[in-house]
C-alpha cells in the first residue's frame, strides 16, 4: 500500500493536497496542523491512527505531510516528504508565502501523486535514500580529514616558523660567544705583554741597581 495521501500547508493553510484512495485522512491531517499551529520550530513527527502513521515535516514555515500504512516504516515516507518539499520550494518559490489556500493544488497534486507512486511501489527508493545518506556521511569525513589537513598544515608552519628562529638565534648566538672567545683572548694577551715588561722593568732595576 505505501503512502496513500499526502499535503502541503503553510501555517493552517493547505496549498495542494492529493489522496490516492478515499479514506479521512484530509480531516485527520488537518486536526494534526491545528495540534501543530503552535510550535514554530522545524521539526520531523510521526502520529499513528488506526492501522496509518501520519508523518509530518515542518521546513522554512511550510508543513508536508502524508499517510502511510504501517509497514512503510519511517525512512521511506520522510524521504517522500523531503523530495516533496524540495520541489514544492523550487517549483513556486515566493509565491508561497502570500498564497491563498489550494492554489497550487491543480499543478502539484500531479506531482505528488507521481512521488506517491515512486515512494510506494519502487524498490530503489530506499535505496536511493539510503544513498544519499552514506554520501552525506562521506562528504562529512571528508571534511572532517580536510580540516584536520589544514590544521596540521598551520601547525607545521608554526613549527617551521620556530625552527627557523630557532637556527637564527642559534647562528647570532655562535658569533657573539666568538667575538667574546677573540675578546677575552686579546684581553688576556695584553694583560701577559703588560705584566712581562713590567717584570722586566722591576728586574733591570734590582740589577742596575746592585751595579751602581
Amino acid at each position: 500500500m505505501g503512502i496513500l495521501y499526502g499535503m502541503v500547508a503553510r501555517g493552517q493553510v493547505v496549498l495542494a493536497e492529493f489522496s490516492a484512495t478515499q479514506t479521512n485522512a484530509s480531516t485527520v491531517a488537518r486536526q494534526i496542523l491545528e495540534k501543530m499551529s503552535q510550535g514554530k520550530n522545524d521539526s520531523n513527527s510521526s502520529f499513528s491512527h488506526d492501522r496509518y502513521i501520519f508523518h509530518v515535516k515542518r521546513t522554512d514555515g511550510l508543513t508536508v505531510l502524508c499517510m502511510a500504512d504501517d509497514a512503510s516504516g519511517r525512512r521511506i515516507p520522510f524521504a517522500f516528504l523531503e523530495e516533496i518539499h524540495q520541489k514544492f520550494v523550487k517549483t513556486y518559490g515566493r509565491a508561497i508565502q502570500s498564497a491563498s489556500g489550494y492554489a497550487m493544488n491543480e499543478e502539484f497534486s500531479r506531482v505528488m501523486s507521481q512521488q506517491m507512486e515512486h515512494f510506494s511501489t519502487d524498490p530503489n527508493a530506499d535505496r536511493l535514500n539510503r544513498l544519499k545518506g552514506e554520501m552525506s556521511q562521506v562528504r562529512s569525513v571528508m571534511i572532517d580529514n580536510i580540516e584536520k589537513v589544514l590544521e596540521r598544515g598551520d601547525r607545521l608552519e608554526l613549527l617551521v616558523e620556530k625552527t627557523s628562529t630557532m637556527q637564527g638565534n642559534s647562528l647570532r648566538f655562535k658569533k657573539q660567544s666568538r667575538r667574546y672567545k677573540n675578546a677575552m683572548w686579546w684581553s688576556n694577551c695584553k694583560i701577559t705583554v703588560t705584566l712581562i715588561l713590567l717584570l722586566s722593568l722591576i728586574i733591570a732595576y734590582i740589577m742596575f741597581a746592585f751595579v751602581f
